[in-house]
């Protein structure tokens, strides 16, 4: 099979989608697929031959146009089979506010409080708004600390622990380099867990420690900054619990083939949903992949596995 393998793009994740791709494409040839590295960092009309010459298109993009559904319509307008969510899906599992509300509004899970600040002009309003106690307000109703992150953005890119008031005019500077619109939302202490699927199927939950307070970029990405458990140590009733939550949150969300679902377990081992990736990361040493392996399954049969789900499941045109 002749497959298109999307790399880069213009996200703040250009880099880590980079890393997923050589992780991928050496997964593909050894399947004994040919394959064609596509990078549509100046779109896709740059690549459009190319993309209509292969049988399928791996969207192996993290971040940006390739995950918030902006690429996966493009995709659809070609009538192009590809690996992910469709353009729905992928926009409104980007929107960490929109998806949050709509699994409280269709589920009983806990996701932690949030509001979201708008579009503010200038510099000046933020300070304005602070000063004037309209944040303050609002998040004394949720407590500190916070956690204050860009609505649209993944790999904690933009995120911040807030644990006072004085911090958020920093926090939000921070945030809005990434997005006009900004998530505030209660501070969970806990034990990290994500859960990856693929079709209908959730996988071995992988618990995170690292090395910082948060899992933040640096310690996502930086070898030796984290330890993980997987199998996480949960027992089997809670295990599978969450995982049917997780399952439960891509079907709400109408995700296709895969993704992973990211949740803090509390002291009382409870768990609270944070967000889904569309697009997790795909190097070897990835959370999908490192599960999987878990389970027994190698990498390139994860990448086969993909595949087949895109194969199998009902064209978007």
């Amino acid at each position: 099979m002749k497959i298109g393998l999307l790399v880069g793009g213009n996200s703040a994740e250009r880099d880590i989608s980079l890393s997923s791709g050589k992780s991928i494409k050496k997964a593909l040839i050894s399947l004994g697929h040919e394959v064609l590295t596509l990078d549509p960092c100046n779109g896709i009309s740059e690549i459009e031959d190319s993309i209509l010459s292969v049988d399928l298109v791996f969207n192996g993009l993290h971040g940006g146009d390739g995950e918030n559904g902006k690429i996966a319509l493009e995709l659809e307008s070609l009538e192009v089979h590809y690996t992910g969510s469709d353009h729905h899906s992928s926009r409104l599992c980007m929107d960490k506010a929109s998806s949050k509300e709509k699994i409280t509004d269709w589920s009983n899970i806990k996701t932690p409080k949030w509001f979201v600040v708008p579009q503010l002009e200038k510099e000046e309003k933020i300070i304005e708004e602070i000063e004037l106690g309209i944040l303050n307000k609002k998040t004394s109703d949720l407590g500190f600390p916070l956690i204050v992150k860009p609505i649209d953005q993944g790999s904690t890119i933009g995120l911040s622990v807030v644990k006072d008031s004085s911090e958020l005019h920093t926090a939000l500077d921070i945030a809005y380099k990434y997005s006009e619109l900004i998530l505030i939302e209660s501070f969970i202490d806990g034990r990290e867990i994500t859960v990856p699927i693929i079709g209908n199927k959730a996988y071995s939950i992988v618990e995170i420690i690292p090395s910082h307070d948060l899992y933040d970029y640096e310690c996502k990405y930086t070898k030796g900054m984290s330890e993980y458990i997987c199998p996480a140590d949960l027992g089997i009733n809670l295990s599978g619990s969450i995982k049917d939550q997780a399952l439960k949150i891509h079907k709400i969300l109408d995700c296709r083939h895969y993704s992973r679902v990211d949740f803090i377990l509390d002291k009382n081992n409870d768990p609270w949903f944070l967000e889904i990736n569309t697009l997790p990361g795909m190097t070897e040493t990835s959370l999908l992949p490192k599960s999987l392996k878990a389970s027994g399954v190698e990498f390139k049969d994860v990448i086969q596995k993909i595949i087949n789900e895109a194969i199998n499941s009902p064209r978007l045109y």
